[in-house]
């Protein structure tokens, strides 16, 4: 697959994300945020909006860059990222405590790992860090 794909994909699913924190945390957090949820944990959810809508402006906008220092820097970004949402997944999931969207989400934080793994080493540059 290449980079500008996974970017490209990468920047609209966190850009729904980051949407459906900002407006619906509710039904984004279907079975974890519960109904009658305060309105500080509503608007703490919120937050997470922000960063999600960032990321997917970044990616979006450097899909088309060739290669150099910032986009392989923004393509390790991905990979922590992703790679951290994966791990927390899996625990949620084999522990027992995730809800069952967690399942689905965590193999789509999966195939996005592997997906910026993959394309990124095709796509990046050898560079010193």
């Amino acid at each position: 697959m290449k980079l500008k794909v996974v970017l490209t994909i990468s920047a609209i699913y966190l850009a729904m994300l980051g949407i459906g924190f900002m407006f619906a945390p509710r039904e984004l957090g279907i079975d974890a945020v519960p109904a009658d949820a305060s309105p500080a944990l509503v608007a703490y959810l919120r937050l997470f909006g922000g960063p999600f809508l960032g990321i997917a402006v970044l990616n979006w906008l450097v899909r088309n860059a060739g290669p150099s220092s910032a986009r392989n820097a923004i393509v390790i970004a991905n990979i922590v990222g992703f790679a951290c949402v994966t791990s927390m997944d899996v625990w949620g999931v084999f522990s027992g405590d995730a809800r069952q969207m967690a399942r689905l989400f965590l193999v789509i934080h999966m195939l996005m790992t592997v997906g910026f793994v993959l394309a990124g080493r095709a796509g990046m540059r050898t560079q010193q860090y």
